[in-house]
């Protein structure tokens, strides 16, 4: 069995190596993903992956309006789980003020009491704020740390220069830099490899990527599927499918390598990822069986030569994650505050 946690960037904070995404949990609301899961469902999901020795659960103030956070918070409590077993991380962002210090003081206690903690492992950005100087964001955020209310932080989805301003901004100051980064990165999209990863490498910060199975296309050797996110996910849509000529290739090199281990498509995707130096990639799962093929891929290793074939095929796509500056041209598909 492959070893199963690791430390969490330079936090210190033992982390297993896969991490269970909250998007899946919280109210269908209108406008919002129909896909998620109820309360007890969602506590079907937590309760596997606390057994299969999965700690780190993401989530954040914006999924399913909040409710996201109430359901996982309730889970914890009705599964009996002692807050310090568990690695809880909730991002900030699509709210009110952004990334003002006004906004970050406001939301940080409306998720806490929406988890029902008095305090969150894991701290993150969920974007980049154009509006608020970054010395007024990271002074926030280390106040935060200071008080006890958040025990490390990060950031998601932005360009590399805007990540390595404000961590050196930490630096200068005093103040507690970023520990992980929350960036889009699958077999499908590899444009942080360029930029952001080597940034995250020189500041020694964990790589926690979001939607490592491309919204479900890394799973199945056909694009679409008759599931409820396949024939109702806009935004799944927004991401993807533009480059799905393109990526069509890659996603029947993964059938194929998947074939000749004899494993789901899901576990090759997945082994990639730590075969490319990711500490936990966020994996949300609809039903408690898909935490138990996330767990298993952890025993998958692949050869140079899979890695090669793999990846071969991969052209440049364009930027989706990072917001555009107000008033200039948005990149494609990255303005909608329900993605990861």
């Amino acid at each position: 069995m492959a070893e199963m946690y690791t430390t969490l960037g330079h936090s210190g904070i033992q982390v297993s190596r896969i991490c269970l995404g909250g998007m899946s949990f919280g109210e269908h609301i209108p406008g919002g993903h129909q896909w998620t899961l109820g309360p007890d469902e969602t506590r079907d999901v937590i309760a596997r992956a606390l057994e299969q020795g999965v700690n780190f659960i993401d989530t954040a103030n914006c999924y399913a309006a909040g409710t996201s956070e109430e359901y996982i918070g309730a889970a914890l409590r009705e599964l009996g789980v002692q807050r310090d077993k568990v690695v809880l991380a909730s991002k900030v962002f699509f709210n009110e003020g952004r990334l003002s210090a006004t906004a970050i003081e406001h939301e940080i206690d409306g998720t806490l009491r929406r988890l029902g903690t008095d305090y969150l492992d894991l701290y993150i950005i969920h974007r980049f704020d154009y509006d608020t100087p970054m010395e007024e964001t990271m002074e926030a955020l280390d106040k935060l740390v200071r008080a006890g209310k958040v025990r490390a932080i990060g950031a998601s989805a932005m360009y590399a220069y805007q990540f390595h301003n404000m961590q050196v901004i930490a630096k200068q100051n005093g103040w507690t830099p970023f520990t992980s980064m929350q960036c889009h990165y699958n077999l499908l999209y590899r444009e942080d490899e360029r930029e952001m990863i080597p940034v995250c490498r020189q500041f020694d910060v964990a790589l926690t990527p979001y939607s490592p199975l491309a919204s479900g296309h890394l799973c199945r050797p056909t694009w679409d599927s008759s599931s409820v996110r396949s024939t109702t996910d806009n935004t799944m849509r927004q991401k993807y499918d533009a480059d799905r000529e393109r990526d069509l290739p890659i996603v029947t090199r993964v059938a194929e390598v998947a074939t000749q281990h004899g494993v789901p498509m899901s576990r090759i995707a997945l082994a990639w990822h730590w075969a490319r130096g990711v500490t936990a990639p966020i994996v949300g799962c609809s039903k408690p069986e898909r935490v138990d093929d996330a767990v298993a891929a952890l025993d998958i290793v692949l050869t140079s030569e899979e890695l090669d074939y793999l990846e071969e095929p991969y052209v440049a796509h364009e930027l989706v994650g990072p917001l555009a500056r107000p008033g200039e041209k948005p990149l494609a598909g990255t303005n909608d505050p329900n993605k990861k």
